[in-house]
């Protein structure tokens, strides 16, 4: 229990013994300079800071002064601090109840330090966390130059080349690099996750975001449209409401087809856009937002919303983030990393962070986008490099930027936290998440069809 009286005794005893010593110092001073005058010993009385006694009257022509020493002052106003303080603290349970529950749930992120940026967000901090994160990666840039850490672009493999055909999108060509002298493998596919028919229905790879920081490796996936099915899982806490037709945790006949999950846009407040699922507008789709709309029979496109598409009678669900960082094959002209107002107020969009986007190929395949070291124009770059002809940015910073495959050891096997992979080793949560229920935030999914 806070009690006022108590914490300024201690202060005012340790407080008394610094006087007291003070005493002693000045005692002694004056034993060394001999006798004083009785003007000298008067002066004592008056220290600097004003005057030591009050005169109380007692009776008239009475001349006598009752000493209020300076210690009894201070104790009274160090008592009322101290009460006052004490009053705040109590009045503040309610703020330290929140941050607790907020720091204990794993839904708002991996970390406490992600919790705490969630939590003060959620209440009105959302500039001040802006602030801190801007500062912090602003202090912590990617390393100029370097080597990638070892084993972080795997070597070179031969693959099948699948030429395509009904039903089937032939297999990705290898991405020239943006870093030179390139690393063995860099820009060459690898198949992962659950195949079907024995044929892969995603392929990975590699790539350093630009040719200055050469430390720096980002993960990329090409997925088959044509042999996935595409859905959007709600959150309880993004967009909020529901029930929904899908959330999490996946469900165990869901896992039986699930190759990969991957995270979302932004939240509501930050993401400057809609949202629509199960026949319903939960958030207002706002005309030339970047989205990726997925349709009922599982295919997805990546849109600039009211110019390419619209709500019809096909469309299953629309996620909207921001807008369209690539646009007929290139980067969207004046994308400045610079210009907060137009590309989220999150971060400052120059700032190197873990940044994740999607597009689509002029093919159909999607194309995901994830890792370290991106600004919005690296980003959009390596969009293009791989293929885009329209992308969009999702979600951002370490704690929210995830993709996880899905390989079961036989092909209608269900895929778990088990025989689940990171395209990241740094990506903060692991595969499992996606089938707890504690997860409260939207994210896509893939599927065999």
């Amino acid at each position: 229990m806070c009690s006022a009286g108590a914490v300024a005794d201690i202060i005012f005893d340790l407080r008394s013994a610094k006087l007291g010593d003070d005493m002693k110092n000045r005692s002694a001073r004056r034993d060394r300079r001999g006798p004083r005058s009785s003007f000298e010993d008067l002066q004592e009385t008056e220290p600097e800071g004003g005057p030591r006694h009050l005169r109380r009257p007692e009776g008239i022509g009475d001349e006598h002064e009752e000493e209020v020493p300076e210690l009894t002052r201070w104790r009274y106003w160090l008592r009322r601090i101290v009460a006052v303080l004490c009053v705040l603290l109590v009045l503040m349970t309610p703020v330290w109840i929140s941050l607790g529950s907020a720091l204990s749930d794993q839904s708002l992120g991996p970390s406490l330090a992600a919790r705490a940026a969630e939590w003060t967000r959620n209440h009105g901090g959302s500039g001040f966390v802006r602030w801190i994160e801007n500062e912090w990666y602003s202090h912590h840039a990617p390393k100029v130059g370097g080597e990638p850490p070892k084993g972080a672009i795997p070597a070179q493999t031969r693959i099948e080349q699948i030429t395509g055909g009904k039903g089937i999108l032939p297999t990705p060509k290898s991405i020239t690099p943006f870093a030179l002298p390139a690393v063995s493998g860099e820009g060459d596919w690898r198949p992962i996750g659950r195949t079907v028919n024995g044929i892969p229905t995603m392929y990975e790879t590699f790539m350093r975001p630009d040719p200055i920081h050469t430390s720096v490796v980002d993960g990329v996936v090409w997925m088959d449209t044509k042999l996935l099915n595409m859905r959007l899982y709600s959150g309880s806490y993004i967009p909020g409401g529901g029930p929904y037709k899908y959330t999490a945790p996946i469900s165990s006949t869901a896992s039986k087809s699930l190759v990969a999950a991957f995270n979302a846009g932004f939240r509501e407040q930050d993401a400057q856009g809609g949202y629509y699922t199960d026949g319903h507008v939960i958030l207002p789709l706002r005309n030339g937002a970047a989205s990726l709309v997925i349709y009922k029979d599982g295919s997805a496109n990546v849109v600039n919303w009211g110019r390419d598409t619209k709500i019809n009678k096909n469309v299953e669900s629309v996620r909207q983030n921001l807008n369209l960082l690539v646009d007929h094959g290139r980067s969207v002209t004046g994308l400045n990393p610079n210009d907060t107002s137009q590309w989220g107020f999150t971060l400052g969009n120059q700032v190197y962070v873990w940044r994740s986007g999607i597009g689509i190929t002029k093919n159909g395949a999607l194309v995901y986008v994830g890792g370290p070291g991106l600004n919005i124009t690296t980003l959009a770059n390596l969009l293009v490099r791989v293929g885009a002809i329209r992308a969009m940015e999702l979600d951002i910073n370490v704690a929210w930027v995830n993709f996880s495959f899905f390989k079961p050891s036989t092909p209608h096997g269900a895929a778990t936290g088990t025989n689940g992979t990171n395209l990241l080793p740094g990506m903060a949560y692991q595969p499992v998440h996606y089938f707890e229920g504690s997860w409260s935030r939207d994210f896509f999914t893939a599927s065999a069809r």
